[in-house]
């Protein structure tokens, strides 16, 4: 192709670059461009023989160029033109070259103008060397080299540095020590994926030190610099982890059908006798969905933070799919604990402190009871609020003899048919259950990604952290309410100690002071499916959620969908990209009067036992 013609190819492809916008083709001679229109740096990579990982690290890149093997001239020219075009947009244009180095390499090289760039060239170095090797005990090194060369020796320059120079650009030359492969090209998976989601967070890091400081670009943050397109392969695999999740209702399938048996029994009996607990049949074969979770190449998705929570969320479902082949036995609750990640003694502690401090109030049994029917009433006024933010939002109610405990279930909400509350508790779990779980599975369902309402991994303790936030929020976290949640803490501590289902019961009833009723029901909870840990999450994500906000943390952002608080900066990454939108739905007690004062007493440490 004449050097006229490869003017004329950039010209079409880069004729009008549009903030928001992208390009996105195919070039000649093999290459490949994807080019943000509004990020002023990109990432190079020249392709060769038995380097597939060293490709993927250049396209984890929000703006990449693939160089083709042959006719370089053409890649020359063409980046050049690019150069200039983007260089006259903003300023200055930032080029960083990859390429691997020797095999037996530990050290990052990077290759220029230090003296013209030393603060980002010095995060580059600092920010890789964080990078953990392979090999046991054995750091990862970097150096960074004053040279014109910014290439391996035996490549071609792309360009001459005063000839970049002149076009508004700076190139950079980055050789990556491939630990992530062994002497016969073959990739360790495992570790290139945390090696690959370390590399980009370095290279996104320094690129925006330049950017910042050397261009006109409005971005914000590092995080802009992150991919901004989901590959149609990624939003398949999404929709595929939340298809098999979806055929299955976890919480109901380890919760017993018999549970209004079980407690007559035990009281008619004294405390003496508790029969076997009956479970529904499983609508799914755990092996088969297993079978189809290990089936999508979540390995191959380039995009590190999507990589990362789907690799996560796809362990959790294996983990809950293990389970269900595994209730009414021991293994269940070994599986439990790996789970919900054990107790942790600042959790166990607070319940404790909960449990000395407040004795339970039995005067909430002589207040007006309200039924499950007048609940559903209340909740589907909540809806109808729901409906004046966003007119599309759908939600049901279901009355059913076979379950044992409020809950929403994939956004609707779920009653035992002889539930009873009284009013202000009525109004607290509105908040809890609506107010939280369905408002977040509603947000979460309007995201480009279906796992926002699904849930990623370990999402719970959050969830149930808001939800009992949102009751303090209303003023309906009664005292009796705070001690349901310790208690789950301490029973959860005897369940790991070993206790049965009569031990745990008297712990609360006689050590605690529990009634028969709270102590039956947080002790029947635990021991569902051969024993559940799920319960301390309550308390152990208000705890995490108290001291997130203590932290400068704020409230509403956690509302755009189901995640961990370990999710934030990730969320916060994949929004500042576009590829996730703030929440949609806002909860009633945001309105709150006295909402402010509330949170700031919250963000100055306030004690769990003041929150009643």
């Amino acid at each position: 192709m004449e050097v006229s013609e490869t003017s004329k190819k950039t010209e079409q492809i880069l004729n009008d670059l549009t903030p928001g916008e992208r390009t996105v083709c195919p070039l000649p001679h093999d290459g490949y461009l994807f080019l943000e229109h509004d990020v002023p740096s990109l990432l190079i990579y020249r392709k060769k023989p038995d380097d597939k990982a060293t490709l993927r690290l250049a396209r984890s890149g929000a703006s990449y160029l693939i160089i083709g093997e042959e006719n370089f001239s053409f890649f020359q020219e063409f980046i050049s033109n690019l150069t200039e075009k983007m260089a006259a947009k903003f300023g200055s244009f930032i080029l960083l070259e990859v390429f691997s180095g020797e095999t037996n390499s530990i050290e990052f090289v990077i290759r220029g103008p230090s003296h013209k760039l030393p603060v980002s060239l010095d995060v580059l170095k600092d920010e890789l060397c964080k990078i953990p090797s392979r090999k046991y005990n054995v750091q990862l090194d970097a150096r960074i080299e004053q040279t014109k060369q910014r290439q391996l020796e035996e490549l071609t320059p792309l360009f001459s540095i005063e000839d970049i120079k002149s076009k508004g650009g700076t190139l950079i030359g980055l050789e990556v020590p491939p630990v992530y492969r062994n002497a016969d090209d073959n990739v360790y998976p495992v570790y290139f994926r945390k090696f690959r989601d370390s590399f980009i967070q370095a290279i996104q890091k320094a690129i925006f030190e330049f950017v910042r400081v050397q261009t006109t670009s409005k971005l914000v943050n590092y995080h802009a610099l992150g991919k901004r397109d989901i590959h149609r392969e990624v939003f398949k695999i999404d929709k595929q982890l939340t298809e098999i999740e979806s055929s299955y209702q976890f919480l109901l399938l380890v919760a017993p059908v018999n549970i209004q048996a079980l407690r007559e029994r035990f009281f008619e009996t004294n405390f003496e006798e508790i029969n076997k607990y009956h479970y529904r049949l499983l609508p799914v074969d755990p092996d088969i969905l297993k079978r189809k979770l290990y089936n999508l190449r979540i390995d191959e998705i380039d995009d590190p933070a999507l990589s990362y929570l789907f690799d996560e969320k796809r362990e959790e479902i294996d983990h809950q799919l293990t389970m269900l082949k595994e209730r009414d036995s021991k293994n269940f609750f070994y599986s439990s604990v790996r789970l919900y990640k054990g107790l942790e003694k600042n959790v166990l502690t607070e319940a404790k402190l909960i449990l000395q401090n407040i004795s339970e109030d039995h005067t909430q049994e002589e207040r007006l009871l309200i039924s499950a029917k007048d609940f559903a009433k209340i909740a589907e006024k909540e809806f109808e609020y729901f409906r004046r933010q966003s007119p599309d939002y759908k939600g049901k109610i279901h009355i059913r003899d076979d379950v044992n405990i409020m809950m929403v279930s994939q956004g609707e909400l779920y009653l035992p048919s002889d539930y009873k509350m009284t009013k202000n508790g009525a109004a607290a779990l509105l908040q809890h259950e609506i107010g939280t779980h369905a408002l977040t599975y509603y947000n979460g369902s309007q995201q480009s990604l279906s796992q926002m309402a699904a849930g990623f991994a370990d999402y719970d303790a959050l969830q149930e952290g808001i939800a009992v936030l949102s009751e303090y929020l209303i003023g309906g976290l009664s005292s009796n309410r705070l001690r349901v949640l310790a208690g789950r803490v301490v029973a959860g501590e005897a369940l790991l100690d070993g206790a049965d289902f009569k031990q745990v019961f008297s712990l609360l009833h006689t050590n605690h002071g529990f009634s028969k009723e709270p102590a039956f029901n947080i002790t029947s909870r635990m021991f569902q499916g051969g024993g559940f840990l799920k319960d301390i999450i309550y308390l152990k994500g208000l705890v995490e959620l108290r001291d997130y906000l203590v932290d400068g943390g704020e409230l509403e952002p956690l509302l755009a969908g189901k995640f961990a608080l370990k999710h934030v900066n990730v969320i916060k990454d994949l929004t500042d990209r576009g590829l996730l939108t703030p929440p949609k739905l806002k909860p009633r007690y945001l309105e709150q009067k006295d909402f402010k004062q509330k949170i700031d007493k919250l963000k100055q440490g306030l004690a769990l036992s003041k929150m009643i």
